[in-house]
């Protein structure tokens, strides 16, 4: 640990020195990179000299207790403190690990929300209006945009499918565990017999790739044109400004109708495409991962499930880490920061476990 750390304190200094050298901020792109750089480091850094106080401490007091030349009342006060300098010792070791945890390049990326029904018809849909509005009542508390990209309505007020786009600070960190199926148990409205149905909803959470990672060429890209029409056929626009897009190469299709301009439906469904696409591209990348991601919280395949909502006991339960919250009222207004902050701290508790056992591993085959 301490290897990598001295390399890190290195680059910490020389980006420190760099930004106070006379004119940094004249090249604010530059500037702008090493302040971002310097910010993720601080609290590693303040993390690993905290460390190493309490660590020159410990030694101190190691030596005293064991010094018989010392004044036994001194070396008393020494042996009590003893225990509670090595439990600050590994706490603030833990802290150091985690901080050294590479960062995931897309957690501060936009994200594309796809929220589809499932099994069980109209309450499937109605769990999936209720999920979109979850989530955007969460995005609204993060400080976060949401934009409405595309929805096909159901006759019962739900949505057969609503696609949406979060902006902000993190999005992807916070959200990137949200893919998969999920459950609902509950008594529908048209239930006369009280019997508890069970309906699903599938999300998707996909990165916001720029133009930069998924560039389209022209001739890969067929664009069709029609006239939108809302739930039950009815016409909401007098022209052709519904718009498809397909990307021959993949097979992959978006299409948007929302927006009376032809051009906005264009982006929007241009948006929804390239996402797509970077997501077929990084699981691919990722294919190699796939055992050690199954083996932390899941492999984010739309086909787990991964939580259930239970209206009658107003209970959640992430089937994942096994948390369950009694309090599904706030977390359907958006309240799901608790659940976010579990999921979080599992898949580091198990990132440390596999770095600690790559490298048991190690030592073993270098003894």
């Amino acid at each position: 640990m301490y290897a990598s750390l001295n390399d890190v304190q290195a680059r910490y200094e020389e980006i420190t020195r760099l930004l106070s050298e006379p004119g940094a901020a004249s090249d604010q792109t530059r500037f702008r990179d090493l302040s971002r750089e310097h910010a993720q480091l601080t609290p590693l850094m303040e993390a690993f000299q905290a460390y190493r106080k309490v660590e020159t401490e410990l030694t101190q007091q190691s030596a005293m207790a064991q010094d018989p030349a010392e004044d036994p009342e001194l070396r008393a006060m020494a042996q009590q403190e003893i225990p509670q300098l090595k439990a600050q010792l590994e706490e603030l070791s833990q802290t150091v690990k985690l901080l050294l945890l590479p960062k995931d390049p897309l957690d501060n990326s936009n994200v594309v929300l796809e929220i589809r029904a499932g099994t069980g018809g109209d309450e499937a849909s109605l769990f999936a209006a209720e999920l979109y509005r979850m989530y955007t009542r969460f995005a609204a508390t993060k400080g976060w945009t949401s934009e409405l990209l595309s929805a096909s309505p159901s006759e019962s007020g739900g949505f057969k499918e609503v696609v949406a786009s979060l902006e902000g600070n993190e999005v992807f960190r916070l959200m990137k565990f949200e893919s998969g199926v999920h459950r609902v148990q509950r008594v529908p409205a048209t239930e006369n017999q009280g019997r508890i149905h069970t309906s699903t909803a599938t999300v998707a959470v996909l990165p916001e790739a720029t133009e930069v990672e998924v560039n389209f060429q022209p001739s890969d890209l067929r664009i069709d044109v029609f006239r939108s029409s809302g739930p039950g056929g009815q016409s909401v626009n007098t022209t052709d400004s519904a718009v498809r897009v397909t990307h021959l190469p993949t097979g992959t299709v978006a299409q948007c109708q929302d927006e009376k301009s032809q051009h906005k439906n264009k982006e929007k469904a241009l948006k929804m495409l390239r996402a797509r696409i970077y997501e077929k591209m990084l699981a691919e990348q990722q294919k190699k991962e796939a055992d050690q991601r199954r083996g932390m919280i899941g492999t984010g395949d739309r086909s787990e499930r991964i939580r259930t909502y239970n209206f009658p006991q107003g209970r959640l339960t992430d089937h994942r880490i096994n948390l369950t919250l009694y309090k599904l009222d706030k977390v359907m207004e958006g309240d799901i920061e608790e659940m976010i902050e579990g999921l979080l701290a599992h898949d580091q508790t198990e990132r440390l476990k596999a770095g600690e056992t790559k490298a048991g591993v190690s030592g073993k085959k270098a003894g």
